[in-house]
């Protein structure tokens, strides 16, 4: 089973995706199941984990009622307030979701010391109470704090959003692969293979560029803690869906039949207990 472990749906408007600049013009519109199930059946993936692209509960919502309708969409990472008092609440009446399979906040965005903060610490000791994964988004410069955050959590899973954004458009291989490999020790995270052409430089990238990092990946997480994921339709800007699939499919050539297929998609039903039959 191919699992692509990391993609998202908007309906876009610009007030709420201003992140999506001028030059990135192709994706500036509505993304949505339709639109994906097109791309998965030229891929040969059979099914998705859909992420959080805005931080508010009515994602979430539209999220979950989304993979009530359609059977490829095997589980959700939503967005959840985790530094709300009443989180054990929220958290309640999502995980009866059978879809809701972990939650994710754009620390990215966050200023530093932020994953020190001890509101947010605590929301994340709630995650275990639910068997709730944590999507991890940092950038490089964030690795060393979030070593520190994953250590307080020894017990809770966690997931690598697109390898931590590494320089690549900079030609940047260190401090990030000395930090990475650090990370990576602590058996609880794991990692997705999503959103390197972005940090390239979307319009004049080429494999040879993100090998070095690809391959850092593989020696740092191995094949039983990495994920495809293809960061769709962010992709697009750079990528087409199927091209990305293929690459990572070439990265893995190497490997046996049992750590290609962990990489392509068992370890994504492992990490987000997913059920072949998707959320239904």
């Amino acid at each position: 089973m191919i699992i692509d472990a990391h993609h998202h749906f908007w309906n876009y408007n610009q007030e709420e995706y201003e992140w999506i600049d001028e030059s990135m013009s192709r994706i500036r519109r509505d993304f949505l199941p339709t639109d994906l199930n097109t791309e998965l059946k030229q891929a040969a993936v059979d099914g998705v984990v859909t992420v959080q692209a805005r931080q508010c509960l009515e994602e979430t919502e539209w999220l979950l009622s989304l993979a009530e309708q359609h059977s490829f969409l095997y589980g959700v990472v939503g967005w959840v307030p985790l530094q709300d008092a009443k989180l054990g609440q929220i958290l309640e009446r999502y995980a009866a979701h059978a879809a809701f399979k972990g939650v994710r906040h754009v620390v990215q965005a966050e200023a530093p010391g932020f994953l020190d903060g001890r509101a947010f610490n605590r929301g994340i000791r709630e995650l275990s109470r639910w068997g709730l994964s944590y999507d991890l988004l940092i950038v490089e410069s964030q690795l060393e704090e979030s070593i520190a955050f994953v250590d307080r959590h020894p017990d809770q899973p966690m997931v690598l959003d697109h390898a931590a954004k590494p320089r690549i458009r900079e030609g940047k291989l260190e401090p990030w692969a000395t930090r990475l490999r650090e990370l990576a020790k602590r058996e609880q995270v794991s990692c997705k293979l999503s959103g390197l052409v972005t940090e390239a430089d979307p319009r004049n990238w080429s494999e040879s560029q993100l090998w070095p990092y690809l391959e850092t990946l593989l020696e740092a997480f191995g094949a039983e803690r990495l994920m495809l994921g293809t960061d769709w339709p962010v992709c697009l800007v750079g990528c087409e869906y199927l091209d990305w699939v293929s690459l990572l499919r070439r990265l893995i050539s190497t490997l046996s039949e049992h750590e290609q297929a962990a990489v392509l998609g068992e370890n994504a039903c492992r990490i987000y207990r997913l059920s072949p039959q998707g959320a239904s």
